[in-house]
Order: C-alpha cells, then sequence, then structure tokens
C-alpha cells in the first residue's frame, strides 16, 4: 500500500541527509517502494554506494552526495544539483546528526563547533535552499529530526540537548511561515532508539559508553521510527513523538515544568539518573 505522502506528492522527489545508514537509509528505503527520487547525503563513500544499491533494488532512484552537511557550500553544490536532475523537490528530511555526551565547561568549544554544524546549522541549511523552490511551487513538505532531548534536557547531554532545541523551535517558526504557502512541516522528537549515531562521539567516554549502552538497549529499531514518522507526516502530524516514552516527557515537561525541573536536579545530585536512564525501556 502506498504511503499517503507519496500519493500527495506525486513528483516523488527526496533529499534526505545523513541516508547512508541507520534512520536515513530507513526512510530512503521506505519511500523506494513507491518509486521515489531520492538524494541522500552521507559523509561515508561506502554507506552512500551501498544505500544506492538497496534503494534502486526496491524501485527507486537514487543520487548520492559525499560531503560535510556542516559546510553550506558543498551542501548547496549538492542541493543545487539534486534540483536540477530531479527538477524539484517534494520532501526534505534534515536527518543528519551525531550524539555525544559529557558535563557542560567539560566538552571542548572546537567540539561545540562540530556537534553544532551537523544537528542544527545543516537543518538550516537544508530548510534554507528548500524553502525557495517549495514556495515556487506551492507544495512541499519538510521533515527535521530531532529528539525529546531537546524538550527533556538531561545532564551530561547539554551539547546534543542544545542543537536538538534548536531544530524544534526552527521547525516551530516554519509551522508558521510556511503554512501559507501549503507546505507541511513536521519535527520528529523520539527517545533512544537502536541507531548509529553515538559513532563519531567526542565527549566523554562514561557519559557517551551510557548512552551507547541505552542505544543499544532500545526497544526499537531505525525501521520502525522510519515507518511511524512516515505515516503520522502524511497525516500531516507536526510533533511526531514516539515510543510513549516521548510523549509522556512531552506532556510532563509542559504540564508541570518546574516539577519536572526539580526531579532531574534531584535524581542528578544523587547520580540517581544514570540507573534511571538504564532502566527506562525506550
Amino acid at each position: 500500500m502506498a504511503l499517503k505522502l507519496s500519493l500527495q506528492h506525486p513528483g516523488k522527489r527526496a533529499f534526505i541527509t545523513g541516508g547512508g545508514g541507520s534512520l536515513g537509509k530507513a526512510l530512503a528505503l521506505q519511500l523506494a517502494n513507491d518509486g521515489w527520487t531520492i538524494g541522500i547525503t552521507d559523509i561515508k563513500e561506502e554507506a552512500l554506494a551501498e544505500s544506492k544499491t538497496q534503494i534502486e533494488n526496491k524501485g527507486g532512484k537514487a543520487l548520492t552526495y559525499q560531503f560535510d552537511v556542516a559546510n553550506k557550500e558543498q551542501y548547496k553544490t549538492a542541493f543545487d544539483d539534486f534540483i536540477a536532475k530531479a527538477g524539484g523537490i517534494d520532501l526534505l528530511v534534515n536527518n543528519a546528526g551525531v550524539g555525544d555526551g559529557g558535563l557542560f565547561g567539560e566538552y571542548g568549544l572546537a567540539n561545540w563547533d562540530w556537534i553544532t554544524g551537523i544537528n542544527q546549522m545543516a537543518a538550516i541549511y537544508g530548510s534554507h535552499y528548500a524553502v525557495p523552490h517549495m514556495k515556487k511551487q506551492q507544495s512541499g513538505h519538510i521533515i527535521s529530526i530531532a529528539s525529546a532531548a531537546g524538550f527533556a534536557n538531561m545532564p551530561n547531554m547539554s551539547m546534543y540537548n542544545v542543537t536538538k532545541a534548536a531544530v524544534i523551535s526552527l521547525m516551530e517558526t516554519l509551522y508558521a511561515e510556511l503554512t501559507p504557502f501549503h507546505i507541511n512541516t513536521s519535527v520528529v522528537c523520539p527517545t533512544f532508539f537502536r541507531s548509529n549515531i553515538m559513532q563519531h562521539n567526542r565527549g566523554d567516554k562514561e557519559a557517551t559508553s551510557i548512552g551507547q549502552y541505552i542505544i543499544n538497549k532500545a526497544k526499537y529499531g531505525p525501521d520502525e521510527i522510519a515507518q511511524y514518522i512516515l505515516t503520522r507526516a502524511g497525516k500531516n502530524e507536526f510533533y511526531i513523538l514516539h515510543p510513549f516514552q516521548a510523549r509522556m516527557v512531552f506532556n510532563i515537561k509542559r504540564l508541570i515544568p518546574r516539577y519536572f525541573l526539580k526531579i532531574k536536579a534531584h535524581r542528578f545530585a544523587k547520580k540517581d539518573w544514570v540507573q534511571d536512564m538504564k532502566r527506562m525501556k525506550f
């Protein structure tokens, strides 16, 4: 059965960052089932080649771009090439991201530049390049992969929290600005799921090992998350929260923010937050 997004956008032209593995590839493969033309980016040439083969085996068309999404000039070159070859864009997925951990003040400023460039600025670059084309078409959909970390703001994750909060803020702004042009927007805020997001970490080894442990033990993998995202986006949902824990934390933070902050501080002071995170079934 075709995705609703495929029916809504018969041109079937998507650009997905971080499409060489994990969630990005899972999203691309599900679109490929409906015959989409998909531009995928990644920093790894081998990962791109593997994704391209799998996309085309499922009936899609893949255009590959190897570059660092934090480089706005390289991003523009790749994006312009995709537009020229595909003739436009119906779906942008700001997916590329990296995870890290460590205490604020101990995480180096050079590392802040690095993670901000990938997690935050790449979403800004992609949206900046896509919006004029979508406005001209009077159609399109932008999906940005943020995280429940962007509103939960757990300790030892300031660098990740800040960049994902920025993505949520960007998308909330674009929702208002782009709705009059019939352009849909969605921001995805999952909790932990199995992925390779920690593979390039630069932070504190204990903090990053805890993060990797939780990711490895997560209930959901990228295929389930990708299917959920595309289904909900097809229903034009803005906040895509998954699984249940993400929706629960979102509502607790919204309804009783002061209590939420106090509980976090209390658990962190007692060093109970590590065990809390490890016990959670995401």
